[in-house]
């Protein structure tokens, strides 16, 4: 397994910028498929975007395509998720995920580990 840990959470006015972090404890930490999912006031837990083993392939949702931006530098053993033009309803709890070996998908179930999470609440 590996630890995760999201920083760079907080409040924003809509349509303003926040960069998320997700930094991971494993020197392997290129062997996993990274995302991010989200889950916002009274809603499920729902996939935001993901990013495969080695950075080529970039997957997001519907509702965040064209305005957030998942990247990793394996290097430093971080995931990002650049979010720009936030709107209220992006509020959320962001939380970094982990999947050993895989592929970059929004399927919940294939990721192993989870971090704590951190929030993010855009104001109108």
């Amino acid at each position: 397994q590996v630890q995760l840990v999201e920083s760079g959470g907080g409040l924003v006015q809509a349509g303003g910028s926040l960069r998320l972090s997700c930094a991971a404890s494993k020197r392997t930490f290129d062997n996993y498929a990274m995302a991010w999912f989200r889950q916002g006031p009274g809603k499920e837990r729902e996939f935001v975007a993901s990013i495969n083993r080695s950075g080529g392939f970039t997957y997001y949702a519907d509702s965040v395509k064209g305005r957030f931006t998942i990247s990793r530098d394996n290097a430093k053993n971080t995931v990002y998720l650049q979010m720009d033009s936030l709107k209220p309803e992006d509020t959320a709890v962001y939380y970094c995920a982990a999947d050993l070996y895989g592929s970059g998908w929004s399927d919940a179930e294939r990721y192993d580990d989870w971090g704590q999470g951190t929030q993010v609440t855009v104001s109108s």
